[in-house]
């Protein structure tokens, strides 16, 4: 047969590259087909139509059930804009995608069979296929396969492409080539997804044609008789065409990726990318067309796969060249040698991308000379912090709470949060914590119990952050069951039905009483008053929960009415998930009483791992769901989760933050401007742990603006490493009054030390109140001055006779000693370094505080209480107290010293020891109430009383 007449006579002929890939095919000689033999199955065909429905069935109706039930959740919870606007783009792209997949790949399989049929081959199995009546088929349903298989890999792009579609302007431009930052966040991905589906989808045509003309051309030849036909290569050498010029797309897209170089000097771009790898890709991409257009140009020339090789050859090693050796030579002769000079611009252009990227870039920067020690006038200019100083480590607080207020084997404490209330016309710190639904300790996990009748936690427990109460034990302002308050703060809905803790489906509305809590013989039981859950009064909506579900009882208990409804999706984050899945959520959702109602706030991120040259999130500074990979952060959402029936606000307060104007303009009813949110709820919004510790972290390098002092590293500081260091927490929440400020706010803080040295360097604030919120302070000290860092202050606590010996006695005596973390906290321009002590029986998880721990200027006491220990603080004068300690090896203090005698008479002595013990008294009386102005002018009448006693001072 001749397969190179064109003439129109062949079995391709009238088509300029000898038939392919479409055209009738001209006269072609077809070969009688031989049958395949008869097989009888064991089955009828009714027998087979009727277990394929059955399977049908099995598999569908829970599918279906499991759709309805999905958008019954969103129904109920007034979303169904989110429910269809998340799934028609998924089954849109699946078929625009498969269409286009189906467009590619299906004359390409009818063209390969129609050439393989042509092809003179041995009578095997192949052949007995390729001539079978049912064969024209199959191109059909294997392009059918290819193409939907091929369209489902977009389905799991639907955010991505939506982005593409909705995406805007940064209002930034990166520093290379000069785009919106925007065309990378929102663009970019498109692109190279697109791109990167075309190469897979020709790649596998490629695959599937080139295997059946190989078996076909195989099939019965001698080993190195095979002839190559016209059209095959034809077809081989279009489809590889068509390949090679993606590539050279792949090249072109490849340049902008260099923006997210991570094995420079920096992140990012440096000079050899640029002046050397740049160049080398733009060169590449060129060489790629121009291969394309060879490979088709040896189409039409009938040229012979020797030209064919030499142009792949050429484009293989003009690739190796520039790709790897002309960078390479570049980097060693001209980059080495003056490598800072060359990378400086870089280094720049990565510096400013971070900082604007983990919104730092107007972090507002000052510098401090602490005080060598506290002082009377420090605690009387701020009083308010040392009121709301913070006692109670979170860890040790749980075990209380734990011990005293769980009450029963089915309620647990999961976590202590910490947040601020206006309590008696005062700003209070305070720790609380939900007591939620836990039956993983229950005894009877009956249906019953589980989903009808133990379906909710109950109430909250709250005490003020240095709140002490009698044997060390906290003084709960919130307590036991019904909630028992010592402060203006009513709760009139306590039940929790939705919280931390994984909890399962809950069925309310019910003809079985809930549990409410237990009250003496009986137990108060309750019937739920919310809108919260989905409707499942209807018989049809039971059978579809029972598939959903999976469980039975569903539909065969009586115990529904039709005013019924199930609860689930439970745990806040992963409710909120469900319905915002394009956010990222804190690790530390917290509790809220507003309005009488508990109320879960949850801080929810944007992300990106596109913004160029920006510095991303490495592993050691993954905290929750921020793990590695993302180099740009807003926390441009806060989330409400009601307690009680599980509705959902998202409130945006970053109007500026173009991802989060991104999906509002997909989801437009699923936000609520930020300026919707009522002022008690905006009382208790707080920085986020998570952004900040990432800022944090990043800052540890990044204070560093100077190019210079960036790439030698000189001033690299640290973070303390929270809790891998059991003394220490890494980043805290306080009640302070920043300087020059004229009252004190909630803040989240960090010191800083320097790397590989313990002194403290500076520390680093989130403002969390009003008009204040989300702002950045950092307060640097000299670098000449010795600030000492929290690990020293626990070094010294630890060398402390008296402590020492104190913390060996009470161990030898079957005590569980618990040092609390170590916090600093500024008290108007000193730092005060606080270390709570608890003790614990070895037979008990109840710690009691024993001793508060206190350290200004290098000097450490400890006291029962805060005030006691406060006290010896501000009295504490040098050498007054452990003086032997000072003294060299080997000596001690003279034995004969003796206080100066007093010069003046006994009536005046008499006199000024009276006006000493009223000055005395006073400041007792205005410590024990906080009064640091009377505090410090009762002790200044002590000391002029003191000093005319004893003109000459004691010798």
């Amino acid at each position: 047969m001749n397969w190179n007449n064109q003439d129109g006579n062949g079995p391709f002929g009238g088509f300029p590259f000898g038939g392919f890939p479409f055209g009738n095919g001209g006269s072609e000689r077809r070969e009688q087909r031989p049958s395949f033999p008869k097989v009888s199955l064991p089955f009828s065909r009714r027998t087979l139509f009727l277990l394929a429905l059955l399977l049908a069935v099995a598999v569908g109706l829970p599918m279906i059930a499991s759709f309805l039930a999905d958008y019954y959740w969103y129904e109920a919870e007034r979303i169904t804009s989110v429910f269809w606007t998340r799934l028609l783009p998924q089954w849109a792209l699946l078929g625009v995608f498969s269409a286009v997949a189906f467009v590619i790949v299906y004359p390409n399989l009818r063209a390969a069979l129609r050439i393989a049929r042509g092809i003179p081959g041995a009578n095997d199995v192949l052949s007995l296929i390729l001539n079978h009546k049912w064969s024209r088929w199959l191109p059909l349903a294997v392009g059918l396969f290819m193409a939907v298989s091929a369209g489902s890999d977009s389905m799991g792009q639907w955010q991505m492409i939506l982005q593409f579609a909705h995406g805007g302007a940064f209002g930034v431009k990166d520093a290379i080539f000069g785009n919106d930052v925007g065309f990378y966040v929102f663009s970019l991905p498109f692109w190279n997804f697109l791109q990167n589906w075309l190469m897979d989808l020709l790649f596998n045509v490629l695959v599937v044609c080139g295997a059946l003309y190989a078996f076909r051309l195989f099939s019965g030849a001698r080993l190195g008789s095979v002839e190559i036909p016209r059209p095959v290569r034809a077809h081989a050498l279009t489809l590889g065409a068509v390949l090679t010029a993606l590539w050279g797309l792949s090249y072109v897209l490849q340049r902008y990726l260099l923006l997210y170089n991570p094995n420079g000097v920096v992140f990012g771009p440096g000079y050899t990318d640029i002046h050397a790898t740049l160049l080398a890709l733009s060169a590449l991409a060129a060489l790629a067309f121009a291969a394309a257009g060879l490979l088709l140009f040896a189409i039409r020339s009938n040229r012979s796969w020797k030209f064919i090789g030499i142009v792949v050859g050429i484009f293989v090693v003009c690739n190796v060249a520039l790709r790897g050796l002309y960078p390479e030579l570049v980097q060693r002769y001209i980059v080495v040698p003056n490598e800072f000079e060359k990378e400086k611009e870089y280094i720049s252009n990565n510096i400013e991308a971070t900082l604007h990227a983990y919104g730092m870039d107007k972090i507002e920067t000052s510098e401090i000379t602490p005080d060598a020690g506290l002082t009377v006038e420090d605690a009387a200019a701020d009083p308010e912090t040392l009121e709301n100083m913070r006692l109670w480590d979170y860890r040790a607080l749980l075990r209380s709470y734990k011990q005293l207020q769980e009450i029963r084997s089915y309620y647990d404490f999961s976590a202590i949060d910490i947040d601020r209330y206006t309590i008696g016309g005062k700003m209070r710190q305070v720790m609380l914590a939900p007591r939620e639904l836990d039956l993983s300790g229950m005894q009877n996990r009956t249906w019953v119990n589980q989903h009808l009748e133990f379906t909710h936690g109950y109430g909250i427990v709250m005490n003020g952050a240095r709140e002490v109460g009698q044997n060390g034990q906290p003084n709960l302002w919130i307590k036991d069951l019904p909630p028992v308050s010592a402060v203006d703060l009513p709760i009139s809905q306590p039940q929790i039905y939705f919280g931390e803790n994984p909890m399962s489906y809950a069925f309310v509305k019910t003809s079985v009483k809930e549990f409410d809590y237990p009250m003496g013989e009986s137990n108060a039981r309750s019937t739920y008053e919310g809108d919260g859950g989905v409707p499942i009064g209807s018989l049809w909506r039971r059978l579809v929960y029972t598939l959903a579900f999976g469980d039975s009882k569903i539909l065969f208990s009586d115990v529904f009415t039709p005013e019924s409804r199930v609860i689930y999706e439970r745990n806040v984050r992963a409710r909120l998930n469900r319905a915002a899945p394009f956010l990222t959520y804190d690790s530390d959702p917290y509790i809220a009483v507003i309005g009488g109602r508990i109320v879960w706030i949850v801080d929810a991120y944007t992300t990106s791992s596109l913004y160029p040259y920006s510095e991303p999130v490495g592993h050691r500074y993954r905290r929750g769901r921020l793990t590695g990979g993302i180099n740009y952060i807003r926390n441009s959402v806060k989330c409400t989760v009601d307690a009680y029936d599980g509705h959902m606000k998202f409130y945006v307060i970053d109007e500026q933050d173009p991802i989060i104007a991104c999906w509002r303009r997909i989801f437009p009813s699923l936000f609520t401007p930020g300026g919707e949110m009522s002022s008690e709820l905006r009382a208790h919004l707080r920085y986020p742990r998570d952004l900040f510790s990432v800022q944090a972290n990043i800052y540890r390098t990044y204070h560093m603006a100077d190019p210079n002092t960036f790439y030698n590293k000189e001033d690299v500081w640290n973070t303390l490493q929270g809790e891998a260091n059991e003394g220490t927490l890494s980043s805290y929440y306080v009640m302070n009054k920043l300087i020059g400020e004229s009252k004190p706010e909630f803040l989240m803080m960090t010191p800083y030390t320097p790397v590989g040295r313990d002194n403290m360097i500076s520390w680093m604030a989130g403002r969390c109140d009003g008009a204040n919120y989300g702002k950045l302070v950092l307060y640097r000290f000299p670098k000449q001055t010795l600030i000492y860092g929290p690990n020293q202050i626990s070094a010294l606590i630890n060398q402390t006779p008296e402590i020492s010996a104190q913390l060996s006695l009470w161990s030898q005596r079957g005590s569980d000693v618990i040092l609390g973390h170590l916090l600093v906290v500024p008290v108007n321009n000193s730092l005060l370094y606080v270390r709570p002590l608890y003790l614990k029986a070895s037979q008990s998880d109840l710690p009691e505080l024993k001793r508060v721990i206190l350290s200004s200027g290098g000097h450490v006491v400890w006291d029962e209480t805060f005030e006691g220990a406060l006290e010896k603080l501000l009295n504490y004068r040098p050498g007054e107290q452990d003086a032997s300690l000072s003294l060299p090896s080997g000596q001690t203090p003279q034995s004969g010293s003796q206080p100066a005698l007093p010069a003046a008479g006994d009536s005046e002595i008499q006199a000024l020891g009276r006006q000493a013990k009223n000055a005395w008294d006073r400041s007792q009386q205005a410590l024990k109430s906080a009064d640091w102005n009377a505090y410090g002018q009762a002790m200044g009448d002590l000391e002029k009383s003191l000093n005319a006693m004893f003109p000459q001072g004691i010798q």
